[in-house]
């Protein structure tokens, strides 16, 4: 579950500061992050639940 917290917490994190920052190469890299903590997120709750 700590993974679980810590994937939302990152998500949260890098979708909000790619909002917010004006450089569009590191505003693609943080949404990047965010598709690949959200991707990760995804297999471990499907894992979770099952």
């Amino acid at each position: 579950m700590a993974r679980i917290e810590y994937l939302k917490d990152q998500l949260a994190r890098a979708e909000r500061l790619a909002k917010a920052i004006l450089d569009r190469q590191t505003a693609e890299r943080l949404q990047a992050f965010a598709a690949e903590c959200r991707s990760e997120l995804s297999v471990l709750t499907h894992r979770a639940a099952a």
